[in-house]
């Protein structure tokens, strides 16, 4: 049998550690760091659960009143070319009191914005925009543009003096939350150049328009969806991801009467603000 005599015994030896050194890093990926990073996802659940066991604000409530309108765009007002839009006005109030009965730092607004705003409906018709409305419009038609870069920027009022003209024009929510979140929401242009038949001299400036046009309620049905952010005095940082299933229609003919006033309570986990860590 032969013996086999290894010349270069120092660079074997600098290959078999290399080599272990592979095995070892190829192992540490496939095996160390997933149980690292399971684990340390894991921890950070349980973090986030804790800082989340009582929430500091919550959704006390929301209401919504949808309605319609046909804007005559004829230069004689004869009713011959008209656009057709569907709009809803919404209230969010915040409870801020339910964990701290009192005001602190802990539970009273710094920040307050929305972003990732997704309108969808069953189908493709019109523009459908959501935006800050003044709140003392609320229940009007009143014409709303799209929010720049989709996001919406709250001022935030710390004391009754500084907003004595109550002017709410802009974006405008108390610290203290006594102020319910103004939005508002619009489909324009859903039917267009619409014009009223000639057995009928008068048109509806409310919901009655959406059955008058024809427009079929199912088609403009929409889900709304957006996330709330809140940043507290103590630069803490909250969020809310709202979600709006709005049905214009019932038994008793829904939005077609003129108009429907909804308001809904909310209780439950589901509506806390969750809060960032």
């Amino acid at each position: 049998m032969k013996k086999f005599k290894i010349k270069n015994e120092r660079f074997v030896f600098t290959i078999l550690i290399i080599a272990l050194f592979a095995i070892f890093l190829l192992y540490y990926n496939l095996v160390f760091s997933v149980v690292f990073a399971r684990n340390s996802f894991a921890n950070e659940m349980i973090e986030i659960a804790d800082e989340n066991e009582n929430s500091i604000f919550n959704v006390q409530k929301v209401l919504l009143y949808s309605n319609a309108n046909a804007i005559d765009n004829s230069k004689d007002q004869s009713l011959k070319d008209m656009s057709i839009c569907q709009y809803t006005d919404i209230s969010i109030y915040i409870d801020n009191t339910s964990t701290i009965s009192e005001l602190t730092d802990e539970n009273t607004i710094k920040e307050l914005y929305i972003d990732s705003i997704v309108a969808t409906s069953h189908a493709d018709m019109g523009t459908k925009i959501l935006n800050y409305k003044n709140p003392l419009d609320f229940g009007k038609y009143q014409m709303i543009e799209a929010p720049e870069n989709n996001r919406i920027d709250f001022n935030i009022v710390n004391t009754n003096s500084e907003n004595e003209n109550h002017d709410y024009t802009n974006p405008t929510f108390y610290t203290d939350c006594s102020n319910p979140i103004s939005l508002g929401y619009m489909n324009k242009d859903i039917l267009t150049n619409y014009s009223v038949s000639k057995d009928s001299f008068s048109v509806s400036f409310n919901g009655k328009v959406l059955k008058e046009a024809n427009i079929n309620l199912e088609d403009i049905n929409y889900t709304l969806t957006f996330k709330i952010h809140i940043v507290n005095n103590l630069n803490q940082k909250f969020a809310y991801n709202m979600k709006l299933d709005v049905n214009l229609n019932d038994n008793n003919g829904g939005i077609y009467n003129g108009y429907i006033f909804k308001g809904r309570n909310t209780s439950g986990n589901e509506y806390r603000f969750f809060k960032e860590i």
